[in-house]
């Protein structure tokens, strides 16, 4: 029996070509496909073109920012969304991050892990009752649906690094996503704390599903492969969420050499700061062997669901159709 496997799969120039992806995961046994939410389409779209191109494989935002959309809002975007890919959807959220939510938005950073208890409250109510009253510190929601309803068992995925973030998906949501998040980490941070989360809450906790992007690529230039994802994984290294997962992930010696090439704007310092030991531990980049032992070692860290993320090495499509095809063992 194949091992479970999803992907990332997120457009770039071509939608269409992202969703012809799509479908090859579909042909070769994935799971599940999810897609970000970054400074480009919408996801909650592209997935219902996704949905539009495949017939069963789960369709999932890893992760649409929340905050932005009232709970309200986003539950009945998921439920007709959900509808539209019959039953298929799987709703990853998050709180994003302090640049991304004041600089786009305009809307305050104070206290996420607050503001998104109350926010995955206001949409379990809305998919397991068809309706919410809700008077929150951040939220408030009397609504109900007319003549309509959603699926009950609607699964909430949450964006979780933290321990706060990562008892509370444990307790209360259907899985975890995670993103830029090392094999250690979650050994030691992520595994235990949503299992005994789950447990003290009295749920099973292999019912709580662990997602871990996996950036990869099948390559006979892995020198090459790890310098394209340098520059990808940049910006990830001045967010305080992933530096915290670094750090605590055995990497403090990487962020403290990026941030002193940084304060001396040296950008090629800091790109270099993001060593090769890093890599290795955190990508799967090299033969298809080698892909797949990284996936393993994922699952061996506490993992449920391993999520190949295809990234560019400079052989466009063709490069990100042979990582799928490796990664499955196709």
């Amino acid at each position: 029996m194949t091992e479970r496997l999803a992907c990332f799969v997120t457009p770039g120039r071509s939608l269409a070509g992202a969703t012809e992806r799509v479908r090859l995961a579909e042909q070769l046994g994935y799971e599940a496909v999810f897609t970000t939410h970054i400074a480009g389409r919408d996801a909650l779209m592209v997935l219902a073109a996704y949905a539009s191109g495949t017939s069963s494989i789960k369709l999932g935002t890893g992760v649409v920012q929340a905050l932005p959309r009232h709970p309200i809002a986003l539950a009945q975007e998921a439920a007709t969304l959900d509808e539209i890919s019959g039953g298929r959807l799987i709703l990853g959220i998050g709180p994003s991050h302090r640049v991304t939510m004041e600089t786009w938005f305009g809307i305050p950073m104070d206290r996420p892990f607050s503001r998104m208890k109350e926010y995955v409250r206001i949409l379990r109510s809305v998919f397991r009752t068809d309706g919410a009253e809700f008077d929150g510190e951040f939220y408030k929601a009397q609504f109900g649906f007319l003549g309509y309803g959603a699926r009950k068992d609607l699964p909430v995925y949450l964006a979780a690094l933290a321990p706060n973030m990562l008892r509370f998906a444990g307790a209360e949501c259907d899985g975890v996503i995670l993103w830029g998040c090392m094999p250690s980490y979650i050994r030691e941070v992520v595994a235990p704390t949503v299992r005994a989360a789950a447990t003290e809450a009295g749920r099973d906790p292999a019912s709580v599903e662990i997602v871990a992007g996996i950036p990869a690529a099948v390559t006979g230039n892995p020198a090459a492969a790890r310098e394209s994802f340098r520059g990808e994984f940049f910006p990830y290294m001045t967010l305080p969420f992933y530096r915290r997962v670094i750090r605590g992930a055995g990497f403090a010696g990487e962020v403290d050499a990026f941030d002193r090439a940084s304060a001396g704007d040296d950008f090629a310092g800091a790109l270099a700061a993001i060593s090769d030991r890093m890599l290795g531990h955190f990508a799967a980049i090299g033969t298809p062997e080698e892909v797949r032992a990284k996936i393993a070692e994922y699952r061996e860290a506490g993992v449920t669901l391993p999520a190949v993320a295809p990234f560019s090495t400079g052989e466009g499509e063709a490069g990100s159709d042979a990582t799928l095809r490796a990664a499955i063992g196709a």
